[in-house]
C-alpha cells in the first residue's frame, strides 16, 4: 500500500515482489479510502478546486460514500 500511495506503478511492484501475474499483486494491494477520494477528485473538471463551486453531489451521498469505503 505504501508503494502505491507513493506513486509506484502496480506493475513495478508486481516485478519487485516476483509475482508472475498482476492479479496476485492486486490481492495484496487494496486501495484505501484516501486513494478512492483522490480518484474521485481526478474526475472533477479542470480548475474545479480553484473556483468556488457547490459540493459535488457524490460528496453528500452517504450511501455512495459508504459503498466506496466498503470496496
Amino acid at each position: 500500500m505504501h508503494l502505491l500511495e507513493a506513486g509506484v506503478e502496480v506493475n513495478v511492484i508486481r516485478g519487485w515482489l516476483g509475482h508472475a501475474d498482476l492479479t496476485t499483486t492486486n490481492r495484496y494491494a487494496e486501495i484505501n479510502t484516501r486513494a478512492k477520494i483522490e480518484a474521485l477528485r481526478n474526475t472533477e473538471p479542470p480548475g474545479a478546486s480553484a473556483r468556488p463551486r457547490p459540493h459535488p453531489v457524490w460528496r453528500s451521498d452517504e450511501s455512495l460514500l459508504n459503498w466506496l469505503a466498503s470496496l
